[in-house]
């Protein structure tokens, strides 16, 4: 039978554990899966990444369960054209999305014919061999782009057409102190192209930027099946960095 000590010791050490993953958690990194497609190429269904919470200072987005205990944000520095963010839904200010940010505070923003314009400025795109996804049995072909943002940042996209509300846009005035977001796949991604469903996103929404991928799945293991917990592991985006 455990002595009063000794169980004493191991409750105190559990609370330790406790405080220690909470407070990794609220302040430095936080884990988060990817559900959908609207972030591929860069990051694909079964994706497990971290998102690091102290780059951009801290607000009620980076408590646990997006507790309101303060306004504004705490030793904040703003994201940079370019990066992918975690925020949570202006509307709900609960869900989760992850998109990357193209437009700044007091940038105009528009597509035209499938083209992201900055400023009046059209993002370049340098077309690449099309992306195949195959995870799901059968294989799916998407035009791929490298995208370069005004200052040099360059990533890939995915475009289907060039038609359709989400590729001719009105032009966006993004309000002080919020971002503009969009996804890679741009037509498949509901983001700030759509005012009602998303719109600016607030400075203080944002939970962190999506840092490094530490486990990534093609979703093809079975529970009963234990091999296929190793066949199914996407071993070749481990610990690959998020740009």
């Amino acid at each position: 039978m455990q002595s009063r000590s000794g169980l004493l010791e191991t409750v105190k050490t559990l609370v330790y554990a406790v405080a220690i993953a909470l407070g990794i958690r609220t302040f430095l990194f936080e884990p988060f899966n990817i559900p959908s497609a609207s972030m591929v190429p860069t990051l694909l269904i079964g994706d497990y990444l971290f998102v690091s919470k102290f780059t951009y200072g801290y607000s009620f987005a980076s408590l646990p369960y997006g507790l309101k205990l303060f306004d504004g944000r705490i030793a904040g520095s703003a994201p940079e054209r370019g990066d992918v963010v975690v925020f949570k839904l202006p509307r709900d200010d609960k869900t989760d999305y992850i998109k990357r940010v193209v437009g700044l505070p007091g940038d105009r923003i528009r597509v035209t014919g499938g083209v992201l314009h900055i400023n009046g400025e059209a993002a370049g795109l340098r077309r690449l061999p099309d992306f195949v996804d195959d995870d799901r049995g059968f294989a799916l072909r998407y035009a791929q782009f490298v995208e370069t943002l005004p200052g040099g940042r360059e990533h890939r996209i995915l475009k289907m057409t060039n038609e359709g509300a989400y590729n001719n846009t009105q032009e966006y005035v993004v309000p002080a102190g919020h971002f503009f977001a969009m996804g890679d796949h741009r037509d498949n991604s509901q983001d700030s192209r759509d005012l009602q469903a998303v719109g600016f996103v607030p400075f203080e929404n944002i939970v962190g930027r999506a840092q490094i991928l530490f486990f990534s799945t093609d979703g093809s293991a079975n529970l009963l099946l234990p091999w296929t917990w190793f066949t199914a592991a996407r071993y070749s985006r481990l610990l690959d960095a998020v740009r």
